[in-house]
């Protein structure tokens, strides 16, 4: 049987390696997808720098969870749950962000401004051999999913739920609270806006927005409930690691709260009811 170390160090182990994959396969080639000439005013759009730029983007989604978590140990001293809210924020981004450099890499869709990256003097030739920059090129062919969106709603949707369960949000002891409602809803919002501006600033299609959405939150949801139990219960606020369940009571069926009756076998006990 395994013990308590042994499985924290595989956890480790495997946030190493998923980082480590991501980070490859954020280098990696893409397929590069044949483009026809009917298809070029979806790929036509002008160059324009990142509203939201992606240092700008790990800073939120390293910071933003470290602070919160952190925050929580600071007025809890419970570090149980400091290193369960850590373990499944980690696993929540870089999941996410290998999923979708994997799905980059097989879809090859070209970004909005592929043509101005691949032709910068203007000028389309048909048979598509560009004349730009090969690594900026071969960064247009990067568009499906939007690594932005998945990457900001898989911190956010999770730090929504790690505030929702510590806050009871949907518990009987936090209905009617517009401020802890605010609170939940507030990175979600802050994800909405980043990848909204991925359409606005011509870097990804609308569809690799969507996707890149549905999949971070997908996956944020998933990690959560690996550590942390439904925000409905009354212990939502504790990680799993945390619950005593022996301490919990045993609910008895039907069966075992119905009356006993010994059921008299032979003349000794007939003699007993006369």
């Amino acid at each position: 049987m395994m013990g308590p170390n042994f499985r924290f160090r595989t956890e480790i182990i495997i946030r190493v390696i998923l980082i480590a994959f991501f980070f490859w396969s954020d280098d990696a080639k893409p397929f590069f997808r044949k483009i026809q000439p009917e298809e070029y005013w979806l790929y036509k759009f002008p160059i324009t720098p990142s509203y939201y730029p992606s240092w700008l983007l790990w800073i939120t989604v390293i910071l933003l969870p470290t602070v919160t978590i952190g925050g929580f140990w600071i007025l809890n001293r419970d570090v149980t749950d400091l290193i369960q809210g850590y373990l499944g924020a980690i696993l929540s981004i870089f999941l996410t962000g290998s999923i979708t450099n994997c799905i980059k890499l097989g879809v090859g869709r070209p970004r909005p401004d592929f043509l101005a990256r691949c032709f910068p003097d203007g000028h389309v030739q048909d048979d598509m051999k560009c004349t730009g920059n090969i690594d900026i090129v071969i960064e247009g062919y990067k568009s499906f999913p939007s690594g932005h969106s998945s990457l900001s709603f898989s911190c956010m949707v999770y730090l929504s739920l790690y505030l929702a369960g510590k806050l009871h949000c949907f518990g009987k002891a936090g209905r009617g609270s517009a401020l802890k409602l605010c609170c939940v809803l507030f990175p979600i919002l802050w994800a909405t806006m980043i990848a909204v501006s991925r359409t606005a600033d011509y870097h990804h299609h609308w569809q690799d927005v969507t996707v890149g959405s549905i999949i971070g939150t997908v996956i944020a949801f998933v990690c959560y409930r690996q550590y942390y139990p439904p925000m409905q219960r009354h212990d939502s606020h504790l990680p799993y690691k945390d619950i005593d369940y022996n301490s919990l009571p045993v609910v008895q069926d039907n069966a075992s709260l119905s009356p006993q009756f010994s059921v008299p076998t032979g003349k000794e006990d007939l003699t007993k009811f006369r």
